[in-house]
């Protein structure tokens, strides 16, 4: 990797508060053109305008690319197949939008002619792992830059206060305030609100006073008073359509989004064990996100062979720790993708949901390929195809070793 002193950056930015400081700073002290790259993956109106602020700041050039349809067709889904949930609680919308982002900057580098990559992960999260690790997969030559681990940019910025009053100086506009000092970051799959008052673990973030923090959902106390009824169908373990209307996964998302949203879905405020050793708060919002990973797992339950479906569960800890640690584009996380690629095959069928107030609520799955059968199932006994005498001597057998440690023990005594 080289150390010299590239001519070109090309930098991760968003136009929030830390990429706007470090798009002028990296510009005054690496003396480079900075090329200000931002990817649409769903942050919606957080976009306008953005092209002309980098300008504004200082980037020689600013590229913009909508790569949603990417983002939900390559990342999100395959990782909602795994049924990957970190921690059993974060949904991992921060995580599996890293790499996708960083795979498009090394791309925009070479044809740029870039020596370097720029992020604004600071050096006490995961995203400097996660920008980090994909570039060292995808592009080893290139360098890279992360100005929160330079002690010269953390001494001029202790503290997002000195942040704020160098983007005031500069007239750098930013939405972060003395009055809000949070963090946000927002994609197709969720938004996420960590520091600043959030970093009490005993701060309610869901009081009356922190209504205006979401932006994608309501409260589950102000959502409708009547229940919403949705059908969504899937083919291969992906979802196709939603209320007999096809659509693409990024279509998916945005319907879904919208859906929960309004029913005050998918919120979740957790402290997590982040890659580097401690552990976080954060708060997040993933309506779409919520509802698809119930959605899917309801359908496996009717489509899916059993010990299949265990092996698999088996590595949603493994596979969740390998996104949320950076390694998507790693071996081990391109096997077990594989590995679960096979196991969607039958998953294929619709499912009804009841929406209210928070709760995703299962109201009846149906598919051809079902393994569930009544004949074998019911407890009726004169319709039932399942001769209920058998299972004496199963359970005779399986419970062999248990009755020989049994009686071993009371030998010894």
């Amino acid at each position: 990797m080289s150390k010299l002193r590239p001519v070109k950056i090309v930098l991760a930015y968003s136009g929030g508060l830390d990429t706007s400081v470090i798009l002028r700073w990296l510009k005054e002290n690496y003396k480079a053109q900075i090329i200000a790259f931002c990817a649409d993956i769903g942050q919606e109106e957080e976009l306008a305008g953005l092209e002309d602020k980098a300008l504004k700041t200082g980037a020689s050039k600013c590229v913009i690319q909508d790569l949603q349809e990417e983002f939900a067709r390559d990342f999100i889904f395959p990782m909602v197949q795994a049924g990957a949930i970190y921690e059993g609680q974060y949904f991992l919308g921060t995580s599996i939008a890293r790499p996708l982002i960083a795979k498009r900057m090394v791309e925009i580098a070479r044809a740029e002619k870039a020596g370097a990559i720029a992020h604004g992960a600071t050096g006490k999260g995961n995203d400097q792992v996660r920008f980090e690790l994909t570039a060292a997969a995808l592009a080893p030559e290139l360098q890279v830059i992360a100005p929160w681990r330079e002690e010269r940019f953390r001494k001029q910025f202790p503290g997002r206060a000195q942040m704020i009053a160098f983007a005031k100086k500069n007239k750098i506009p930013v939405e972060a305030t003395a009055a809000k000092p949070y963090s946000t970051d927002r994609n197709l799959l969720h938004i996420s609100f960590e520091s600043g008052v959030l970093e009490d673990p005993w701060f309610d973030a869901s009081s009356k006073k922190m209504r205006d923090m979401y932006k994608l959902s309501v409260a589950p106390e102000d959502a409708p008073d009547e229940p919403e009824y949705v059908d969504l169908a899937f083919k291969n373990g992906n979802c196709v359509e939603v209320n007999k209307k096809k659509l693409s996964p990024l279509g998916v998302m945005q319907t879904l989004n919208k859906l929960g949203g309004k029913h005050g879905i998918g919120r979740v405020d957790i402290v997590e064990n982040r890659f580097v050793g401690m552990k976080g708060r954060g708060v997040y919002e993933t309506p779409g996100g919520a509802i698809l990973h119930f959605v899917h797992r309801q359908m496996e339950t009717l489509t899916m062979d059993r010990e299949v479906m265990h092996l698999r569960d088996g590595l949603i800890p493994k596979y969740a720790t390998l996104v949320y640690n950076g390694f998507w584009f790693s071996p081990e996380r391109e096997a077990l993708q594989a590995l679960v690629t096979e196991t969607q095959r039958d998953v294929t069928g619709l499912v009804r949901l009841k929406l209210y107030k928070g709760n995703i609520i299962v109201a009846g799955r149906k598919s051809s390929k079902s393994l569930y059968d009544p004949m074998i199932a019911t407890m009726e006994g004169e319709r039932s195809t399942y001769d209920q005498g058998d299972a004496t001597g199963f359970i005779r057998l399986n419970a062999l070793r248990l009755k020989v440690r049994a009686l071993k023990s009371e030998q010894k005594e």
